[in-house]
């Protein structure tokens, strides 16, 4: 499995800007994407202006895949503007356990 781990930091007071258009993001990658597993979003206690999102594709050409998809090319204009600086890791599942 191909897992994203994306620290970012968005401008102060544009959280609910992001959550518009990463919760239409979110949900439509794991619906109508097979190699979607998951897509999280994360709020940081201790920071309302850090989110992290957290993302497993089957494989990287999943994940490519999803780079193409409607719904991820539009929430790009919206998202883009509200983000100051975001850092990526990309990882390997070792161990994924099944949502319940």
């Amino acid at each position: 499995m191909y897992c994203l781990l994306l620290k970012t930091r968005l401008r102060p007071g544009s959280l609910d800007a992001f959550m518009d258009a990463m919760r239409v993001n979110a949900a439509a990658s794991v619906r109508d994407e097979p190699g979607c597993l998951v897509f999280d979003v994360l709020q940081d206690r201790s920071d309302p202006d850090l989110v992290w999102l957290y993302e497993v594709y089957t494989d990287e050409a999943a994940f490519e895949a999803h780079m193409r998809t409607p719904h991820f090319l539009a929430s790009r204009p919206l998202v883009d503007p509200l983000i100051l600086e975001q850092d990526c890791i990309e990882a390997d599942s070792l161990v994924l356990n099944p949502s319940r």
